[in-house]
């Protein structure tokens, strides 16, 4: 499935980090970055969150929250938030329900082996609950940065 910007977000929710649970319903009227990633505790991963962390006061100060998800159980999604004090939650999508409606969980290849995995992606939600920015095959290195100035733009 794949969805575009100006489309409603698909709704969710998600157990997450520090025995929360995420959703879009609890979003409502707020905006929000909603970032998927692969494997917690992995150095991409590790580098896109720290990097999310580093971002959040300047994202809260503009009215947005940050949500990470990835198909790992809760155990290693709390190692990994603790680990590195991640603040924001990390919810666990184990039944990868949320990353097939935003369009994440999809076939990828290494070394000629085909498999399903995480497609590293951010969306950024508007506080009407639209995909407002699709950002697809991240590369980490300046993401967090180009997502806050986005954000920026939504008024």
């Amino acid at each position: 499935m794949s969805i575009e910007e100006g489309a409603p977000a698909p709704d969710f929710t998600l157990p997450a980090s520090g025995g929360r649970t995420v959703s879009l319903a609890a979003m409502k009227g707020k905006p929000f970055v909603l970032y998927f990633y692969p494997k917690a505790d992995t150095s991409g991963c590790t580098r896109e969150a720290c990097d999310f962390q580093e971002a959040l006061p300047a994202l809260q100060q503009a009215g947005l929250e940050v949500i990470g998800v990835s198909p790992d159980p809760m155990g290693p999604i709390e190692k990994f938030a603790a680990k590195y004090s991640l603040t924001f939650p990390l919810a666990s999508d184990a039944e990868k329900q949320a990353a097939e409606a935003y369009g994440t969980w999809v076939q990828k290849s290494m070394y000629g082996r085909t498999y399903m995995g995480m497609e590293r992606s951010t969306f950024l939600i508007d506080r009407e609950g639209r995909v407002a920015r699709i950002w697809r095959k991240v590369k980490v290195p300046g993401h967090a940065r180009a997502v806050m100035e986005a954000a920026g733009k939504l008024g």
